[in-house]
């Protein structure tokens, strides 16, 4: 009689409720009947900035994959970051994708945010423009083939992902963007932001990189820096007074690179600070919001 009560507890405890459909039972646990549901992929690419006109974004994905925003193309280094950038005057869509080693292809549309720029129109007076002579036309010349090539570094330090602080502090007196239109025709956009300050002041590096040019008397700049922070992503700084670094140096963050001046084709003392991936443009001040620590 023990027994068969003991037997007749067992079959209630297993006894399915009479309502219950196993099969969906199944179903809910694995996704179909007898097949287990797969993970959800891991997300291919994260960063840290926005898609903004001028932006920049820090990125980290799967080494050595083949990153492109709209029509550049960058591979990731062995760590998986990445540097991507929007110029001045992007279309309000893109497209990202990432092929990774293996050739899986993630693609997405993003949308980029346009800005509103300081822009003057000037009616009913003549464009001046400086008219070179032909030595001062022939040193720009030759001058600018030393800039292009100077930007064609990519250096395969991670500079970037320290972040970036400003290379000084003092009054903004021109930002990224602004342009003027002279009776409908634009001249060229500013693609600094300019920082004022006395003659002399230091000007520190805003993040880790590489030297790759230094010159302390060019026509349009006076002293001249570049620095490749990794990637290509290149800050110029213009208009110093001096300049404290050669070509091939390697400077860390908050290193004395230079003073500031007025060289050059310049109205007062101030910095130029620029930035430039491939052929486009970075607003500066856009560097200053990334935070690559949150991608480690």
């Amino acid at each position: 009689m023990i027994a068969a009560a003991l037997i007749l507890a067992v079959l209630q405890v297993v006894e399915p409720a009479a309502d219950a459909d196993p099969i969906a039972a199944l179903i809910d646990e694995t996704g179909s009947a007898g097949q287990a549901t797969p993970p959800a992929p891991a997300e291919p690419i994260r960063c840290s900035g926005v898609h903004r006109q001028g932006a920049a974004l820090v990125c980290r994905t799967d080494p050595g994959a083949q990153v492109t925003l709209g029509d550049i193309t960058v591979s990731a280094d062995d760590a998986g970051w990445v540097m991507l950038g929007h110029d001045r005057d992007a279309e309000a869509q893109t497209t990202l994708r990432v092929i990774s080693a293996d050739g899986a292809v993630f693609e997405q549309t993003v949308a980029v945010e346009q800005r509103e720029y300081d822009i003057q129109r000037i009616e009913g007076t003549p464009r001046r423009f400086n008219q070179l002579s032909e030595e001062d036309l022939a040193r720009s010349r030759r001058e600018g083939r030393i800039k292009a090539a100077a930007y064609t570094s990519r250096d395969e330090g991670q500079g970037f992902a320290s972040g970036f602080i400003m290379p000084l502090e003092g009054t903004i007196t021109g930002v990224y963007g602004s342009q003027r239109y002279y009776n409908g025709d634009p001249s060229r956009p500013h693609y600094g932001i300019d920082i004022a300050a006395p003659s002399g002041t230091d000007v520190i590096a805003p993040a880790d990189g590489f030297v790759t040019l230094a010159n302390d008397d060019m026509f349009w700049e006076g002293g001249l820096i570049f620095i490749d922070h990794g990637q290509g992503f290149t800050s110029a700084f213009l208009h110093l007074e001096g300049v404290s670094v050669a070509v091939g140096d390697r400077v860390s963050q908050g290193d004395v690179i230079g003073t500031v001046g007025a060289g050059g084709r310049s109205t007062g003392a101030h910095l130029d600070w620029r930035i430039k991936w491939h052929d486009r443009y970075i607003n500066p001040a856009e560097t200053l919001q990334l935070d690559p620590a949150s991608l480690r």
